[in-house]
């Protein structure tokens, strides 16, 4: 099982670094949990900062993935809000796939909620930790894969001819952050936060995190991962912690500043 891991938290290009926890090695029709939403700063105008949820199959090299989240992101939007987000790919972005409807893909269908709609309120430092909940998930009948908000609204769906294998169940499942520039493993890094840009705090919750982390097997059975394991790129940028032992629902914290004095 380890080994068929290896694939999907293998770094794909030095552009993007990740904090998560996933699981694998199964087949699964979906995946589910509370994000914290923030607004992170992002240094540059190519650059972005999200934190999603994401469905993996394929080998490293030439994965297809879904994720949905929020994100800021100057060069898909045209400034630095929180927006609600959803990208796919087919090949491991080398020839597929894009962010929202910015391509042909994605079918919107709700009409109450809209990909790349500006997300309000949002968290901030010794406030109210805002919050919300986001289901990827494969209808059984039409293979469809569709996100839900809130547990209550479907705002659209990838129709399974974009994809080979996904459509059919995903052999991994993450959660997390991810930063994309072109700053990164090198100096001078990126300034760009994940998540609120403070390291993982599980004690006060002041960080980028998720909580009521579910997967959705094969049997349509909405449930805990049999195992999950944490993994960061950076551990002097970005780091992730997950937590487990003594409590009832594992939760997982992550984030960072990107540039400090050990990421310099």
């Amino acid at each position: 099982m380890a080994n068929n891991v290896q694939i999907f938290i293998g770094k794909i290009f030095c552009i993007f670094q990740k904090a998560i926890v996933l699981t694998g090695g199964y087949n699964y029709a979906g995946i589910k949990g509370d994000m914290r939403v923030y607004q992170p700063f992002v240094e540059f105008d190519d650059e972005y900062s999200t934190t999603r949820l994401s469905l993996i199959s394929g080998p490293w090299y030439d994965f297809e993935c879904v994720q949905a989240g929020w994100a800021v992101n100057p060069r898909t939007y045209g400034d630095r809000e929180t927006r609600l987000f959803a990208y796919w790919t087919a090949d491991a972005s080398n020839r597929t796939g894009c962010f929202d409807m910015t391509c042909p893909g994605f079918v919107q269908t709700s009409h109450e909620i809209a990909l790349g709609a500006v997300l309000s309120p949002i968290s901030v430092i010794k406030g109210l930790p805002w919050q919300m909940n986001l289901f990827i998930f494969k209808d059984p009948k039409t293979n469809n894969l569709w996100i839900r908000y809130e547990e209550r609204i479907n705002i659209g769906y990838w129709p399974p001819e974009l994809f080979g294998s996904l459509c059919h169940g995903a052999a991994a499942a993450e959660w997390g952050g991810e930063v994309f520039s072109s700053k990164l493993e090198r100096a001078p890094h990126t300034g760009t936060h994940m998540g609120n840009g403070r390291f993982p705090d599980w004690a006060m919750g002041n960080s980028g995190y998720f909580k009521r982390m579910r997967i959705l097997d094969i049997s349509l059975n909405l449930k805990l991962p049999d195992w999950m394991m944490s993994y960061q790129d950076e551990y002097w940028c970005y780091r992730s912690d997950y937590v487990s032992d003594y409590i009832v629902d594992p939760e997982f914290y992550f984030g960072g500043p990107g540039r400090n004095d050990m990421c310099p």
